[in-house]
């Protein structure tokens, strides 16, 4: 019996990207003692019949909590933001479960079992998006030279979502927590204020990124216990580009020590010509080397 399980979700449409994934994720022989476990979104028959072959377990998503269907209708895709809060509930065998979105794949196996070590004795492990070469965290709008109108990710949507203004100022400023990649324990604390706080975000605000506030909320308000891990464990390519270690052949960042990308994630895409490289896959884009020199690569898995 398996203990420690890998989870994602997806469409049809971002079925490629979940196959690359998985791939991404059997490669190394450490996988063979972790399951993969997937939430299907709206896949059609044919990509659940070649799944099964591949995954240890296959169940459909559900709306754990009930939205109103004019903000959802044929957007099958939006239960992620919803059903990775209850994942001892669809999949229970597990002792531990480390979530990916299916954007994202697997760099080198180390940041799997760091994702696996940080949660144990129910914290969450996660990742903040900030780091080396981050230029910017927020943005401010400024009147008169002098009063700012803060236009932060975290801010902006907890405002929306009527959470109150002294818990949005809580999280005005705090480095934003990316939940594509996080890890918990089956009973961890942190899933019961996380789908407590994600009740309250999904009342009013939108449903695209509530999951993601809530888990805000969870660390910066209700303190749960985190476990914060390297910006390589969850690297944004739409935030700061790595370079390629040619001698090594692999992804890494792009400042000193140049440390190798743990798991790649496209969240927000990678545009060029009005193209998304996570829908075309031909779309090449120019990464630098550690010698200074361009190439022209594709940041999605390739085996």
């Amino acid at each position: 019996m398996k203990k420690n399980a890998i989870v994602s979700l997806a469409d049809a449409n971002y079925y490629p990207l979940l196959e690359e994934l998985i791939e991404s994720i059997r490669r190394f022989k450490q996988s063979k003692d972790i399951a993969i476990c997937i939430l299907d979104a709206g896949l059609e028959i044919k990509q659940k019949e070649s799944l099964l072959k591949k995954v240890d377990e296959l169940k459909s998503a559900e709306w754990d909590i009930e939205v109103p269907n004019y903000k959802v209708k044929n957007k099958e895709w939006l239960k992620s933001q919803v059903s990775r809060a209850f994942l001892p509930k669809y999949f229970p065998n597990y002792k531990k479960y480390l979530w990916i979105d299916c954007d994202a794949w697997v760099n080198d196996w180390q940041s799997v079992e760091l994702y696996f070590k940080a949660c144990e004795n129910g914290k969450l492990g996660i990742t903040q998006t900030i780091g080396p070469g981050y230029k910017i965290t927020s943005k401010v709008n400024w009147l008169f030279g002098k009063l700012a109108i803060i236009k932060s990710q975290n801010f902006k949507h907890a405002v929306k979502s009527k959470i109150g203004y002294s818990k949005a100022r809580k999280l005005a400023f705090a480095p934003h927590i990316n939940i594509g990649v996080f890890s918990m324990e089956e009973d961890s604390p942190g899933w019961d204020s996380w789908q407590k706080n994600l009740f309250q975000t999904l009342k009013a605000g939108n449903v695209f990124g509530s999951e993601g506030l809530a888990i805000n909320m969870s660390v910066y308000i209700d303190e749960i216990e985190t476990e914060f891990l390297p910006l390589n464990c969850n690297w944004i390519t739409s935030n700061l580009l790595p370079k390629f270690d040619e001698m090594n052949s692999t992804f890494v960042e792009p400042f000193l020590p140049n440390n190798k990308i743990g798991i790649m994630h496209l969240a927000a895409g990678i545009w060029k010509d009005g193209k998304d490289m996570r829908v075309d896959k031909n779309i090449k884009i120019q990464i630098e080397n550690l010698e200074g020199k361009f190439l022209e690569k594709s940041l999605r898995f390739s085996n």
